[in-house]
């Protein structure tokens, strides 16, 4: 399958450097190689037609200090964010429609700092 959208590998070591310089909207994923839904998600979000720039991973089983600043407790877990600014969290479907409904909802608030 032909990625649509692209995808980075981040981690604790550079994460909040590289979403900072990051232009555009972009999903940060946490995922765990143990967990199939996580599995699904990196095969298949990559192909989707999502409305961002650009998909980041996390392994939450490797950075735990990026665990704990997004206080992830789910995985699959999805925050939203733009041009260095956060959004939020997206509790949504992981299809193209939940996550491109629950992204243009997301882009409605005020945003944040990264945590």
């Amino acid at each position: 399958m032909n990625s649509i959208v692209p995808s980075l590998e981040l981690t604790d070591f550079d994460a909040e450097q590289r979403l900072l310089q990051l232009s555009g909207t972009s999903l940060l994923i946490f995922t765990s190689i143990g967990c199939a839904s996580c599995r699904w998600a990196r095969r298949e979000l990559p192909g989707l037609p999502l409305a961002v720039e650009q998909l980041c991973w996390i392994d939450a089983g490797n950075n735990g200090g990026l665990v704990e600043r997004y206080e992830v407790f789910q995985l699959p877990s999805v925050f939203l964010i733009r041009d260095g600014q956060f959004f939020g969290t997206l509790h949504c479907r992981l299809s193209a429609a939940g996550l491109n409904a629950a992204i243009a909802q997301a882009l409605q608030l005020e945003s944040e700092e990264l945590p």
